[in-house]
């Protein structure tokens, strides 16, 4: 089990990232940064006055999107001078590429999230697009996370909804894990499980308080998020946060391409269906015949008829 070492939350810490690093024992002379374009604006200047004082050398690698060829892109740039530790600062793309990175050259990495958008910001698991299909795999746990709730603010309010998606869905994987115990007599860890719905949960209850107060609510999302990637870390899976609605997800981006919305909206609304189909006898699990019985039927429809069927899925 490999869970971060220290995790550090609050307004302005992205200030005190170089002390943050030395806390958590990455020593060093090279780091390697790995970020967005928009974010490098936005917090570049004040992470490289952070470690001014520390003679460090340091490189700055622009990720374009979170596949396998920006994965080996990043790898052969990093091998010509191997940093000492890698430090991810964005949304999802940055983090889950540095993470994987790390993992290849067998280096530390730190999660610096810039968006609440996914809880991959604390989990060994990345979400990496492949030649044919997206595809999640066990990579690095981050040994440190760092959340400037002031610069998660600045981001777009749909990125936080994204968030709470993905966090909605622990409810739905969380029971798909029990249904592989109770059908396969796959390991089920009941406090792993726990961890990850007491994250949705907390989203559910907070739902009113998050509209109303943008600052408020940007906390509470960033800890439900790394709560759910530490609920990942002690499973060993990503059992507790992934199921049926995250396979919708990936078969939508399949389908239609990744653009279509984001991770967290894809998910949220796989969240939706898995629940309505798995509705029987008060189990939000999926049954495998209702499982079978859809997957047939998407196999004689378009990616647009699918995505057009969801939207009438109330009805």
């Amino acid at each position: 089990m490999e869970l971060p070492r220290k995790i550090l939350i609050g307004d302005g810490v992205i200030s005190s990232l170089s002390d943050f690093v030395q806390d958590i024992g990455c020593v060093g002379s090279k780091i390697a940064f790995v970020t967005g374009r928009t974010v490098k604006k936005r917090a570049g200047a004040e992470c490289e006055s952070s470690f001014k004082a520390f003679q460090v050398e340091n490189t700055w690698h622009i990720v374009e999107d979170s596949s396998v060829s920006s994965v080996l892109k990043l790898k052969r740039s990093l091998s010509k001078e191997i940093p000492d530790f890698l430090i991810a600062i964005g949304g999802g793309r940055a983090v889950d590429i540095a993470k994987m990175t790390a993992f290849h050259l067998n280096k530390p990495f730190i999660s610096v999230p810039t968006s609440a958008s996914h809880d991959g910001i604390a989990s060994p698991f990345v979400s990496i697009r492949g030649s044919t299909k997206p595809f999640s795999i066990k990579a690095k746990t981050p040994l440190g996370v760092l959340a400037d709730t002031s610069l998660l603010a600045e981001a777009p309010v749909r990125l936080m909804a994204s968030g709470c998606g993905d966090l909605v869905a622990k409810i739905t994987a969380t029971k798909d894990w029990e249904l592989a115990r109770d059908e396969n007599n796959e390991y089920f860890g009941s406090y792993a499980a726990n961890l990850a719905c007491m994250s949705a949960k907390i989203i559910l209850n907070e739902s009113k308080e998050l509209r109303i107060n943008k600052r408020y609510g940007i906390r509470i999302v960033v800890e439900a998020l790394i709560s759910a990637g530490v609920a990942a870390c002690i499973a060993g899976s990503s059992r507790p946060c992934s199921g049926a609605e995250h396979l919708f997800s990936h078969a939508v981006e399949y389908l239609v391409g990744q653009n279509y919305g984001l991770h967290g909206e894809r998910v949220g609304l796989g969240t939706i269906m898995m629940a309505k189909l798995g509705a029987h006898n008060g189990n939000v699990g999926i049954s495998r015949r209702a499982n079978k019985s859809e997957a047939d039927k998407s196999k004689r429809r378009t990616g647009s008829e699918l995505l057009d069927s969801c939207t009438n899925l109330e009805t």
